[in-house]
């Protein structure tokens, strides 16, 4: 068993977990939507993302490049919800757009977790 495989899977499994987690629930309803597990899902992909940058092969720029983007749709959904706090607008329409970008950066997440696991399917023992 190869230590840094698991450690790896274990946070791109992990971050797209708690995306889907802060994801789910009615899409404009503040008090469903959990800031720290927001926040929370942008730690853990950032993790994720520092895990992929060795990755020589070509299935790990592609594991690099979906990291990119969640890390960036989380990055903006953060500042968004940072934005709306500090300025008392946080309503149905804004929480609408945090949690949009989060389906994003879901996806991103999603696509990510599926090409690890054909890449550990793929691989010979």
């Amino acid at each position: 068993m190869n230590l840094q495989k698991v450690i790896s899977g274990f946070f791109f499994i992990l971050a797209m977990t708690l995306n889907f987690g802060f994801f789910y629930g009615d899409i404009q309803n503040p008090e469903v939507h959990s800031s720290y597990e927001l926040y929370a899902a942008l730690v853990i992909s950032l993790i994720a993302t520092v895990l992929k940058v060795g990755d020589k092969t070509q299935i790990g720029s592609v594991l690099l490049a979906t990291s990119l983007v969640a890390d960036i749709q989380l990055i903006a959904a953060v500042v968004f919800w940072t934005i709306m706090e500090v300025t008392s607008e946080l309503d149905g329409a804004s929480m609408s757009t945090i949690v949009s970008l989060s389906g994003g950066a879901l996806l991103a997440n999603i696509t990510s977790v599926v090409l690890y696991v054909g890449e550990a399917l793929k691989s010979k023992r």
